[in-house]
């Protein structure tokens, strides 16, 4: 009976599709965003899928583009109570290049994207949870923002500063009893995780030097953020 918003779905292999499958199973009600034309009709279909109809447009670093979209999903949904944030951008030269290369214009893009979209998201989702009696926030995150990882650059950069959003927002939003929380899942193989340079040499080490001898995939993440949305 929870109500929840899945934002950064692209298509069938994304993670933010694991979770919202996984929280579908676990009886939540849905409501997705989309940004643009390209992924559209993806977003539309999955959610179709699991009998969801609640599909928003949503640019990330528009203001008024996420006031309504956000509007548009409190009066479909009738509130909102949990919130996943799946959503990371980054030039793909950025990620081709040295990271001393990264030009300032897509430095800011990618940080803007990555990690300012949690804060603007969760400003907006507070009193929609708060009205509820609390909430759970998931975002995100990946080894990258802790260790230097070739190829992932200035997207390592983000998840570095969406680890410290992460934290601050939990500090914010704890005493309304909104919880903040981050899943690192390691290389998943998704649309964002192949246009990382040297990608399928990680899966392979993951595989051989891991407990399981097997990558994780969206549906083992689906679980653990189920958890920590506590759906």
């Amino acid at each position: 009976g929870k109500l929840a918003l899945i934002a950064g779905v692209a298509n069938r292999r994304s993670i933010a599709w694991g979770i919202a499958e996984e929280l579908h199973a676990q009886g939540a009600k849905l409501a997705f965003t989309y940004q643009g034309e390209r992924v559209e009709k993806n977003v539309r279909e999955l959610a179709a899928s699991i009998g969801s109809d609640l599909v928003v447009e949503m640019d990330a670093r528009d203001d008024a583009s996420m006031d309504n979209a956000f509007s548009e999903i409190a009066k479909g949904l009738g509130g909102l109570d949990l919130l996943v944030h799946s959503i990371a951008f980054a030039q793909a030269h950025d990620l081709q290049q040295r990271f001393i290369e990264t030009q300032r214009d897509d430095f800011w893009l990618a940080l803007d994207v990555s990690c300012y979209s949690l804060v603007a998201m969760a400003r907006r989702a507070e009193p929609l949870m708060e009205a509820r009696g609390g909430g759970s926030i998931v975002t995100m995150t990946y080894l990258g923002g802790e260790r230097a990882v070739p190829g992932y650059n200035v997207m390592g950069v983000a998840k570095a500063a969406l680890d410290s959003t992460m934290k601050y927002l939990a500090a914010d939003l704890g005493p309304k009893n909104i919880r903040v929380n981050a899943v690192s899942a390691g290389p998943v193989r998704t649309l964002a995780g192949r246009s990382i340079p040297g990608f399928t040499v990680m899966e392979e080490m993951v595989a051989e030097r891991s407990p399981l001898k097997r990558n994780v995939d969206a549906h083992d993440v689906g679980k653990a953020a189920a958890y920590l949305l506590d759906a």
